[in-house]
């Protein structure tokens, strides 16, 4: 049973910084992408950010480029993002879910298993 848990979201004035992680149990963690992404209230889901299962690939949002890090730790079963610069329409909450292979991919449908989300909220 593979179950994702993010943690880190919480309430940060635009110009600041917040680091979310997301922990992962269950299957073989360097084998899968994992990605990162948000749904603010009213829209549809949206790509942030991936990674590969190395560590090596990376993709990320236009919208999020030079601003967010991902980043994994293989040996803790961990993918952070570091979100710095931090902007109002930020503000969602934000998921991670792990690939159905070791690709990087930016559809929803590439991801089959989902955390429950942690809110960020990023006032102006």
């Amino acid at each position: 049973q593979v179950q994702l848990e993010e943690s880190g979201g919480g309430l940060v004035q635009a110009g600041g910084s917040l680091r979310l992680s997301c922990a992962v149990s269950g299957g073989t963690f360097n084998w899968y992408a994992v990605g990162w992404f948000r749904q603010a209230p009213g829209k549809e889901r949206e790509f942030v950010a991936t990674i590969s299962g190395s560590g090596r690939n990376t993709d990320y949002a236009d919208s999020v480029k030079g601003r967010f890090t991902i980043s994994r730790d293989n040996a803790k079963n961990t993918v952070s993002i570091q979100m710095n610069n931090l902007k109002p329409e930020d503000t969602a909450v934000y998921y991670c879910a792990r690939s159905v292979s070791n690709y990087i991919a930016t559809r929803p449908g590439a991801y089959n298993y989902w955390g429950q989300g942690t809110q960020v909220t990023v006032s102006s």
